[in-house]
């Protein structure tokens, strides 16, 4: 039962990967104009440096290349086949996206790494932005990255250092708990793209995420719960 749900969960994230993967060809062009705008757009039509698009795509890469380690991690730390047919599906997709979202930076010429741009900044852009749609750092959306994490729902080294040196259960609570975390996080940032990037494939992805993650954090308190455990508040 709960691998036969974990399936359902995860054809709608593949469907948005295939939805992209048909509109990659023309992600490029999607917001053409002949003209920078302030949302981001550079005279080619492609997303530019500081745009929601191109920081989204950074940011989700970093993300989601945390949850494929930590489903690693907990591979090797349970037998516990729920958990393992979990963990591998989330790293398989998320693995997959990833690839996905550094393949339009490279299509779009852009940087998959900027110096000077702060985790989370393109979630600020707004009219008020500037030209490149470069804003600064703050609250974004009432999710707070808590300290020694890069951004929200991100665990810390020394999460990710209990979560490997545990095992059996102690492993599988834990982990539920840190992606429960991660996938709040990563449904944030996706719900960000899903109303500001430009490019319509990039946000059929992100709505795609969204969906798929809301239903494996149901799953998850679902699993929790016959651990005698809950999500940490």
């Amino acid at each position: 039962m709960t691998r036969s749900r974990t399936n359902r969960t995860y054809w709608a994230a593949g469907t948005a990967v295939v939805l992209a993967a048909l509109f990659a060809a023309g992600a490029t062009f999607a917001t053409a104009d002949g003209s920078e705008d302030r949302g981001g757009s550079s005279a080619s039509g492609t997303p530019a440096l500081y745009s929601p698009d191109a920081g989204f795509a950074r940011d989700m890469a970093v993300h989601h290349q945390q949850a494929v380690e930590m489903s690693f991690i907990v591979r090797d730390r349970t037998q516990d086949e729920p958990v393992r047919g979990l963990a591998y599906d989330i790293a398989n997709t998320q693995a997959n996206q990833r690839g996905m979202l550094l393949g339009w930076l490279d299509l779009w010429g852009l940087p998959k790494v900027v110096a000077d741009e702060p985790p989370m900044s393109w979630m600020e852009t707004d009219s008020s932005a500037g030209h490149d749609g470069h804003g600064g750092q703050g609250g974004h959306e009432g999710h707070v990255t808590k300290p020694g994490a890069l951004m929200p729902g991100m665990a810390t080294k020394e999460e990710l250092d209990r979560l490997g040196a545990a095992g059996g259960r102690d492993a599988e609570v834990l982990y539920l708990q840190l992606m429960t975390e991660h996938h709040k996080g990563g449904v944030a940032m996706a719900q960000g793209c899903a109303k500001q990037c430009r490019t319509p494939a990039e946000r059929a992805l992100a709505q795609g995420m969204v969906e798929a993650q809301q239903s494996e954090m149901k799953l998850m308190a679902d699993m929790l719960k016959q651990r005698g455990a809950a999500p940490r508040p």
